[in-house]
């Protein structure tokens, strides 16, 4: 799956290096158990690279840098890239100066923001990454959309723990989830959605054409208001109405992402903030369960256990993602990825 989705990339223009980025980006969300940002996605990125709304090659540019603060504008180029330089500039700079903050503008999306903040947290960083969106959500009392999920995540290294990592949208859900929905048939929960009309709905495609709804009520909508204020207005990037989704063939995205860089020997010896982290998961995961819960998780535990578990098993897409894989294929020559298994539900092709 790798190696299709960065030839179907470079086979767009896309040099070799970013395509494998993009790609892994995709793969990664599918292994942690992510499908609404995995490879249902590719065929939205190719669309805007081939309609000239994402550049294939990414020409960023440093608007201002004094040193523990820089600004990027990203022209247009592909988010995943974009971030991905954040990252190695912010992570730069906390050592340089013990804290930094990295904006970009201009930028498309960048797929899970959880990828690029366990990058730094890998580098010795704890890092937050916030970023907008196109409109999903109305403000609290309205009903039209105005608002993105604006998603966010915090990282942090936690020794024999790995990585803790918290990446979530605004929202009762990410817009993906309920794309992915669409695409499996199924009906989405209670609670996530609104149709056009300011009705709760359980039906993914009116859900799409309608709204999502902010998480913890009027408190989802302040705090994805104040993270447009972070990664738009901040950074001159568009904002509210003025960012386009990825799921839009044409229009530039104006998508903004700022990110903060604290490096962790800038505070605290390493080895003893590790120590602590140790300690602060163990206790947690150490609470007694509710009645009818199984074990208890800390941020980031059921992404690596999932990715583990279909390392062996293998990757499910459903058919509308496959049938998307397979026209990007005919178009480009690239061949599909061989499946390994016969389907166990007619609705999902193992692959």
């Amino acid at each position: 799956m790798l190696r299709f989705a960065s030839a179907a990339t470079q086979a767009h223009g896309v040099p070799s290096g970013d395509a494998r980025l993009l790609a892994d980006t995709l793969v990664t969300a599918e292994l942690w158990g992510h499908a609404s940002h995995g490879m249902l996605r590719l065929p939205w990125y190719l669309d805007r690279v081939s309609s000239g709304a994402t550049a294939a090659v990414a020409a960023p540019e440093v608007v201002s840098d004094t040193g523990a603060v820089m600004v990027i504008d990203g022209n247009d180029g592909l988010g995943q890239v974009l971030t991905d330089r954040a990252v190695r500039e912010g992570v730069e700079r906390a050592r340089a100066h013990g804290i930094s903050a990295v904006a970009v503008r201009n930028s498309g999306h960048f797929g899970t923001a959880a990828y690029f903040t366990r990058k730094a947290a890998e580098l010795g960083c704890v890092a937050i990454l916030a970023t907008n969106a196109s409109p999903a959500m109305a403000p609290w009392g309205g009903r039209e959309k105005r608002v993105g999920t604006n998603p966010w995540s915090i990282a942090a290294p936690s020794g024999r723990h790995g990585i803790a990592v918290m990446d979530i949208a605004n929202t009762a859900v990410a817009r993906g989830k309920i794309y992915h929905a669409k695409e499996r048939g199924e009906p989405i929960p209670e609670g996530w959605a609104a149709d056009a009309d300011g009705v709760p709905t359980t039906d993914p495609k009116r859900a799409i054409e309608g709204l999502i709804l902010p998480m913890a009520g009027h408190k989802g909508y302040a705090i994805s208001f104040m993270f447009d204020v972070l990664a738009g207005v901040l950074t001159g990037s568009a904002f509210g109405s003025g960012v386009v989704g990825p799921y839009q063939p044409t229009g530039r995205s104006g998508v903004g992402h700022l990110l903060l860089c604290i490096d962790i020997r800038a505070m605290a010896d390493p080895a003893e903030f590790e120590q602590r982290m140790d300690a602060l998961i163990e206790e947690t995961k150490s609470t007694p369960a509710a009645p009818g819960a199984g074990e208890i998780f800390v941020p980031g535990e059921p992404e690596i256990r999932t990715a583990e578990r279909l390392q062996r098993e293998g990757i499910t897409v459903v058919d509308d993602t496959w049938a998307s894989l397979a026209r990007i294929a005919q178009a480009t020559g690239v061949p599909l990825p061989a499946t390994h298994a016969e389907p166990t539900n007619p609705q999902e092709i193992p692959a």
